[in-house]
């Protein structure tokens, strides 16, 4: 029997998503898990996998349509199947083409960002957020490539044949050299306009929302590592360089057994209601070209560190290459964002709505530390919780961080 194939909804604010390209044309047979489509979303570029097999019978939109969640796009079934085709998406079809930016919002967005690795380009460039992110590495312009897509749009093959053909460096730009010599003042250049992303758009949105419409407020805790340090030597003595666990995974899996107890944190509020989750999604803030994305490991609090490593590193390598799945970015309970890689001491960051706290994590470090009259070197990282005061209090807030404690300073509690 036939089965019909729905845009996916990424997240609870997504409303609608564009159809880049049909991997699988009509006609194609499709198994059960394959890739049936691509489509750009606020978040990323992301794979539509079929939920059956069969033969594609029907293409419902076009590429370069802009696709309300939940609509139709396409039809799967048995082979000369005959089935009554929805009409095609006209409502949705897009007035701005495949990749030009969208008119701007009502709400505010962020400033934009100057990305100082990527090539000085004339005006927007039609291209996929995989495009663009190789051109980057590459130092390609992208202004010089021809693109096979949607309405011109440059592709990674785009990008790749470009490479492969030996004519990139055609395509680099030329950056005048300016010579420097001592106490010489650096030379002005003009000013770039640098058009926001959509995914920029989007961080822009949902964190001017949430900072106007939640009382936020924080509590900071220091805690000890030298356990957590200790026994993440020892595990990842018995395990294989791609396996190896890192210290945000015994935090992932400490802050998940915490909410365990503190179901009010583990919730969100929807109108007088406080709605506790019955599962433990904790996501991880991860950095994506042109800002950031969550991805989410759900039910965090039944799951061995050794699991949570892998699943956050599979989840990232997705979300930098543009190729998320729909349950990556999906269904979390509660935020994480840990910026000790970068030697930071400890931050605030910003409520991911609905949810009802974020966790802000710092880099553990080796400090001088008074021990029973001593000065000692221990290891100390600092982490704060930011909450919604509508949902919860200091009090509870504060008791959440002491529990965190019990688990990070005795991480042996977290394997039994």
């Amino acid at each position: 029997m036939a089965e019909t194939i729905n845009m996916p909804k990424l997240g609870f604010d997504m409303a609608e998503g564009l159809l880049v390209r049909w991997v699988k044309q009509v006609g194609e047979n499709i198994n059960k898990g394959d890739v049936l489509a691509e489509i750009e979303t606020d978040k990323a570029t992301v794979e539509v996998e079929s939920s059956a097999s069969g033969v594609v019978l029907s293409h419902i939109v076009d590429q370069g349509s802009i696709v309300p969640v939940n609509a139709p796009i396409a039809i799967v079934g048995a082979e000369g199947e005959k089935v009554d085709a929805p009409a095609k998406v006209e409502s949705g079809k897009s007035e701005v083409k495949a990749d030009e930016k969208p008119a701007p919002q009502s709400a505010p967005t962020a400033a934009p960002v100057a990305q100082t690795s990527a090539p000085a380009e004339s005006g927007p460039v039609k291209a996929s957020p995989l495009a663009k992110k190789i051109a980057r590495e590459k130092n390609i312009n992208l202004s010089s490539i021809q693109g096979t897509g949607p309405n011109g749009r440059i592709s990674r093959k785009d990008v790749e044949a470009a490479l492969s053909s030996g004519a990139t460096s055609d395509l680099r730009p030329s950056t005048p050299s300016i010579p420097v010599t001592n106490y010489q003042l650096p030379v002005s250049t003009e000013d770039k306009v640098i058009p926001t992303t959509k995914l920029r758009q989007a961080i822009g949105r949902r964190l001017v929302e949430s900072k106007q419409t939640i009382p936020h407020f924080y509590v900071t805790h220091e805690y000890k590592m030298e356990a957590v340090m200790d026994m993440r030597k020892q595990i990842n003595a018995y395990l294989g360089d791609n396996e190896k666990v890192s210290v945000n995974d015994f935090i992932i899996k400490a802050t998940a057994l915490t909410l365990r107890q503190f179901p009010n944190l583990n919730a969100t509020i929807k109108g007088n209601e406080i709605i506790q989750f019955g599962h433990v999604n904790v996501s991880v803030a991860v950095t994506v070209p042109g800002g950031l994305m969550t991805v989410v490991v759900k039910d965090a609090d039944f799951k061995s560190l050794r699991q949570i490593s892998g699943e956050i590193k599979a989840m990232a390598a997705r979300a930098r290459e543009g190729k998320v799945k729909p349950e990556d970015v999906d269904g979390s309970t509660f935020s994480t964002s840990n910026l000790g890689m970068y030697d930071v001491e400890e931050f605030i960051a910003i409520v991911n709505p609905p949810e009802a706290a974020i966790l802000a994590i710092g880099s553990a470090k080796e400090t001088p530390v008074v021990v029973n009259g001593e000065i000692k070197i221990g290891s100390r990282m600092k982490a704060t919780i930011s909450v919604d005061h509508r949902v919860s209090d200091g009090a509870e807030a504060a008791q959440f961080m002491q529990k965190l404690a019990e688990f990070l300073e005795n991480p042996v509690r977290m394997l039994v």
